[in-house]
């Protein structure tokens, strides 16, 4: 992080600036507080590379016209207990969160729901969607697939997306607020992580990343440029070749991409890279992603009750597990997100230069008047910001 500098700003001044931003694309007012809140979700956990860092990739997309600002929603085909949407390259947050409630719906009359979105875009963090579900009574599932990133096991070619499997269900467990909540890309990292990391200055670790040479770059400026270029690409979770098991994560996110594109005819692996070259000119193609969502109504199976008492002795039998020497503490799924948000309901969302730079050039082409909300900007905008091949 080094000598990196923050500005702190309050959750509701943040939402109210993410919001604004999404109405001055052109997002209908209902369909801005859902995508600001998706963003504002990923802000208050720590999940920084999804949150108002993201702000500025969707800006930039609507920009050029790679997709819309507002999402019409088709119902191509339903029955009792799935249906399938299309979303004609609107934006993925509206859609997914109708989706999620279409699944949770069916699910408390069929005991499970299934939902499938086409011709989507990037539907922000997926564990949104799941912890809809869970609120609600049900194990939520969801996953998504996205722009190519990911190496198959023994290849150096991105190839799929980071392709999160993510769930989400009720306990009692009070550490984690009450939800247990995985939230995983199918790599080792995510893309976005790697965004973030570049905003800041700072290397990636070594094998996150595997470049057309074999090797372990760890420049993520310079690993931005090679993934858009298809010299680059994330490794799958447990690394590359087979030695810690990275043929498990290349299956996963394999099974998370026909999910994703088989179920409602969306594109899939190098179809998601948004641009082709026309000669020396890049053009920008729509990404026409695919999600799924899953709700399991837990009542058709358990009372509420009784399958939050027992998953909260599950957690905390393993919470309570002997540890390793030196640990102090083992975590559960959702924990430290939980943590989190109580820390920055004090401290407000931490913003960083670089973001504030990107917030600021989109701030200042939508004509929004930054004194409108109580930021202290530690920089100064003067010209164009990077948008790191967004």
């Amino acid at each position: 992080m080094g000598n990196e500098k923050y500005t702190y700003v309050p959750f509701e001044a943040l939402w109210q600036l993410e919001k604004d931003s999404f109405i001055g694309m052109g997002v209908p007012d209902e369909d801005a507080k859902i995508c600001a809140d998706v963003l504002f979700e990923a802000d208050k956990r720590g999940i920084d590379s999804h949150g108002v860092g993201r702000l500025f990739m969707y800006y930039a997309r609507v920009r050029r016209g790679q997709q819309k600002a507002t999402t019409k929603i088709t119902v191509e085909r339903e029955k009792a207990g799935t249906a399938r949407l299309a979303a004609d390259n609107g934006m993925g947050q509206p859609v997914s969160h109708k989706a999620m409630q279409m699944a949770i719906d069916k699910a408390k009359k069929c005991g499970i729901g299934m939902v499938t979105v086409g011709e989507s875009n990037h539907y922000g963090i997926a564990g949104y969607y799941s912890l809809m579900a869970s609120e609600q009574g049900c194990i939520g599932i969801t996953g998504t697939n996205a722009r190519p990133s990911i190496a198959p096991t023994w290849s150096v070619e991105p190839m799929l997306g980071t392709n999160p499997l993510t769930i989400a269900f009720p306990t009692d467990y009070k550490p984690t607020g009450g939800h247990w909540f995985a939230d995983h890309a199918t790599s080792i990292t995510q893309r976005g992580k790697i965004e973030w990391y570049a905003r800041l200055n700072k290397p990636a670790p070594k094998g996150w990343v595997i470049n057309s040479s074999g090797e372990n770059p760890t420049d993520t400026n310079q690993i931005l440029k090679d993934m858009l270029a298809k010299n680059a690409a994330l490794t799958p979770l447990g690394g590359s070749g087979e030695e810690l098991g990275g043929y498990k994560g290349y299956n996963y996110a394999t099974f998370v991409e026909v999910l994703s594109a088989g179920l409602c005819s969306a594109n899939f692996l190098q179809n998601c890279l948004g641009f082709h070259y026309e000669g020396e000119t890049q053009v920008f193609d729509p990404y026409r992603l695919g999600h799924f969502f899953i709700a399991v109504d837990i009542e058709a199976f358990e009372d509420l009750n009784t399958f939050t008492k027992t998953s909260g002795e599950i957690l905390r039998s393993c919470a309570n597990a002997k540890k390793q020497p030196g640990a102090d503490h083992i975590y559960v799924a959702g924990e430290k997100e939980y943590t989190t948000i109580l820390e920055r309901e004090k401290t407000g969302i931490p913003l960083s230069e670089a973001t504030q730079l990107q917030l600021l050039e989109m701030m200042d082409e939508l004509k929004m008047d930054k004194s409108n909300y109580p930021i202290k900007w530690t920089v100064e905008y003067s010209g164009k910001a990077d948008a790191q091949g967004w």
